[in-house]
């Protein structure tokens, strides 16, 4: 079977090494693992099975349909669906056994009914706006929702937890005033509420890694699991043993070498021209792979363990690469545009550099875009 010359490949071992990092930094608490977009853009059906053979408590999805492609993948451990639900996924909901968080009050009574209707009980967390700003009640409500949630036949209290905005900035004071707000506001719930055995969550990874007793009963480490720290630091500090390894590669190999004289315009728009004789490398990528036109004349690629530019604008699926100073390159050689070759490597949040946004973008495109791979 033929395929296409670029291709992700993600590593287990790095996937289990990144779990375990933040079940150590966890305190061994519960690991709730993010695999929601496709897990990163690592393929979440893989990288599900990969965490749950890890030990991970449950797992964590934007959408209902997610939930449901983890649970055909074999996936077994609770998945809860996090970004809220709608009437019309109740029966999803119960078919495939999914915990849904519940966002606002609108849907308490319906899936009660739903329930009842069912002869089944249905567990449900509850998401706070501790300060996010973008979903879950008022912490001043917690007590009614709590109260309306606990007097309904058919549903079972299980969880609150709240997100951080400003995690992934370890100098900023938002995350400790917030955690101190959640927790507040979770203690005065009625005794017979506090006494139930609810499950509180807050920590995303930059509160896992940045902030101080984030880690509750729960935690739900996103981007930590893929190898990058979320303040952009690419890991946390520490000896080489205790960093963050990156899970995914994306390599490309040379189609063409050409050579062109000085005074040559390259690509669409001519935005690059040779000031000498040059040697191009042709890679057959571009932005419908998520190497996007905004990396042109920005980006570096390896070959042959060594570091070369991106020269002339990228287009739909052709890259040009100056390798004049890099000795002998041929066709069918891999060239590296994410991770490790040799000595060198490039990050994904060095392509967030060039790119100007975050290593979270840059991991889901490529991942979306491109055929995955995966090695131990």
């Amino acid at each position: 079977m033929i395929e296409s010359l670029n291709r992700v490949v993600v590593s287990r071992s790095a996937l289990r090494h990144n779990f375990s990092l933040c079940k150590h930094q966890a305190a061994n608490c519960g690991v709730m693992a993010m695999v929601k977009a496709d897990g990163y853009g690592h393929g979440m059906e893989e990288c599900g099975r990969v965490f749950a053979d890890c030990g991970a408590a449950a797992f964590g999805v934007a959408e209902v349909v997610e939930g449901i492609r983890l649970r055909r993948a074999g996936v077994e451990q609770p998945i809860f669906v996090l970004a809220g639900i709608m009437a019309e996924f109740f029966d999803a909901l119960f078919e495939y056994d999914l915990t849904p968080v519940l966002v606002d009050g609108t849907l308490i009574q319906p899936l009660a009914q739903e329930a009842v209707l069912r002869k089944k009980e249905i567990a449900v967390h509850l998401k706070v706006d501790a300060g996010m700003g973008r979903q879950g009640f008022p912490l001043t409500e917690l007590p009614g929702i709590v109260a309306a949630v606990t007097s309904r036949k058919g549903l079972r209290l299980q969880g609150i937890m709240a997100h951080f905005p400003m995690a992934d900035d370890p100098s900023s004071v938002s995350s400790d005033r917030i955690l101190a707000d959640f927790l507040q506001a979770v203690t005065g719930l009625r005794p017979d509420i506090q006494q139930q055995d609810l499950c509180l969550h807050i920590a995303n990874s930059g509160g896992l890694f940045s902030v101080d007793g984030t880690s509750l009963d729960m935690v739900r480490p996103g981007i930590s699991l893929y190898g990058y720290g979320a303040s952009g630091s690419g890991g946390v500090q520490g000896t080489q043993e205790q960093q963050l390894i990156p899970a995914m590669r994306f390599v490309s190999r040379i189609i063409q070498v050409r050579e062109v004289p000085a005074g040559t315009g390259l690509g669409y728009g001519h935005i690059f021209t040779t000031d000498r004789t040059t040697r191009l490398a042709v890679l057959p990528v571009g932005y419908e792979d998520g190497y996007l036109r905004v990396l042109s004349n920005r980006a570096r690629v390896l070959l042959h363990g060594r570091s070369a530019p991106v020269v002339g604008r990228i287009s739909m699926n052709l890259t040009l690469v100056d390798v004049t100073d890099l000795g002998e390159v041929q066709v069918g050689d891999e060239a590296v545009l994410l991770g490790r070759q040799g000595r060198e490597a490039i990050t994904a949040n060095e392509i967030a550099g060039w790119m100007e946004t975050i290593s979270y973008e840059v991991l889901c495109l490529l991942g979306h875009c491109n055929r995955i791979e995966y090695v131990d």
